[in-house]
């Protein structure tokens, strides 16, 4: 028997329901904030993915050569195709350009719970705009996704790649490359930062001519925790460090103040000074959600600014602001939320209120009730029809099980009278009705 391949999944209709609930809702917040969808090719070449990343993606691309022996990938992602399409037909377009997208990605790795080698993506690109103010547009937008979908208890964390920089800067490390270690000194040290190598970060130093104490302040940087209360302590550390900016603080400063106006406050916030994910990508605020129901999976939206336009001749036009949202693990986080509350829902308005009326054909053509079906449909009611040509009897229990609110039973006395029996399945009443649009859409 063949089965689907390793790493996919398939959607029965309760899933799709589920899951097109969401890319609606996901969706018509995005319109609200002026966001317009747009859509990339599947497959790419392969360059367009190795110019960002580096020749080491290959190993985790579907890449493969057509009969024309191009090089081409199934997507990883969805951020640089969209890049590309801008490059190659939105350069006249006015700007800024909101885009949102949603879509399938692929990446050939291990496979395990929210993370799969078919997995689906929604993101959104601010593209002709920078600084704090689109920077607060694009995290106020996550928020509000999540806030419309009832996610509950996730971390908003929020930092600026710029801070780190902008300190180690003034402290006399270097941006260009180091041979030695493939990097500049600067993102050298940020790791290290990051990772709490206090030796290693004092030997970095050293290796540069730098006195190792002049890092102290940039570890109690590191230790600060929580949310915009942490920003006065960190302007008071910065400002104590000679030839340090503190523009980069100043715009993160701006950027939670113009969220807190956009947005509705997250369950959780924290800001992060010493973020140093993404370092060859973000170029200035970054941010990203966890939702701690998911454990070591539990990131589930991440985004910032960054430069990548530069790649297709659009310099001017860096840098942007996106992010990208885990359609997946979003829903794995909404159906772990629900079942711990006993919710039926997991993501608001996945079930159609709407009557489901069942039309039962009984010794009777059915040709003579599909002109009403049609009818019915057409002005907005959901109506299936028995086809399988199934006693009352059963018919009702297949009603019943495809949960029909209302079933519509015609015999051929009915198509004489011009009526129908109409039942409600929840109450058990039932009582004739005339065999036009009107008459049932009323009984309804």
């Amino acid at each position: 028997m063949v089965q689907r391949p390793r790493g996919t999944r398939d959607f029965p209709p309760a899933a799709m329901r589920r899951r097109l609930a969401l890319e609606g809702l996901l969706e018509d917040v995005a319109q609200r904030h002026g966001f317009s969808r747009v859509q990339t090719p599947v497959f790419e070449s392969l360059d367009l993915f190795t110019a960002k990343s580096g020749p080491g993606v290959i190993g985790q691309l579907y890449a493969f050569q057509d009969k024309g022996e191009r090089d081409l990938t199934l997507r990883p992602e969805l951020t640089a195709p969209v890049m590309r399409m801008v490059a190659e037909e939105m350069r006249n377009e006015t700007k800024p350009l909101r885009l949102s997208y949603y879509g399938q990605c692929y990446r050939y790795e291990e496979f395990k719970k929210g993370r799969y080698r078919e997995f689906f993506q929604y993101g959104v690109e601010l593209i002709g705009a920078h600084g704090p103010l689109a920077e607060a547009e694009i995290i106020a937008l996550a928020v509000n996704m999540l806030d419309a979908c009832g996610l509950e208890n996730w971390e908003l964390r929020i930092g600026h790649v710029g801070v780190l920089k902008d300190a180690l800067s003034g402290l006399g490390l270097s941006d260009e490359i180091d041979a030695s270690t493939g990097e500049p000194p600067i993102a050298s040290a940020m790791r290290l930062l990051d990772k709490g190598d206090d030796n290693g970060l004092a030997t970095l130093f050293s290796k540069h001519g730098l006195n190792p104490a002049n890092a102290d302040p940039l570890r109690s940087l590191a230790s600060l925790e929580g949310g915009m209360e942490t920003l006065q302590p960190a302007r008071e550390l910065l400002s104590s460090m000679d030839g340090v900016s503190l523009e980069a603080l100043d715009e993160l400063e701006t950027t939670l103040n113009a969220l807190s106006a956009l947005a509705p406050s997250p369950p959780s916030l924290a800001v992060d000074l010493t973020v140093a994910r993404g370092l060859d990508y973000y170029t200035g605020m970054v941010f990203e959600v966890k939702v701690p129901e998911l454990g070591g999976e539990g990131q589930v939206l991440g985004g910032g600014s960054y430069r990548l336009l530069h790649l297709f001749g659009l310099p001017d036009l860096d840098p942007c602001c996106g992010f990208g949202l885990g359609f997946d693990r979003v829903l794995l986080a909404l159906e772990a939320q629900a079942a711990a509350s006993g919710r039926e829902e997991t993501v608001p308005g996945e079930h159609d209120t709407r009557p489901l009326l069942a039309v039962i054909p009984f010794k009777i053509d059915a040709q003579e009730i599909l002109p009403l079906v049609g009818q019915l449909r057409a002005s907005g009611v959901r109506v299936e029809l028995e086809l399988r040509g199934r006693k009352v009897g059963k018919a009702m229990g297949w009603a019943d099980s495809i949960g029909a609110t209302c079933t519509l039973v015609v015999g051929p006395r009915d198509i004489e009278a011009g009526q129908g029996m109409l039942k409600d399945l929840s109450s058990g009443d039932q009582f004739a009705v005339a065999l036009n649009v009107e008459a049932v859409k009323e009984a309804l």
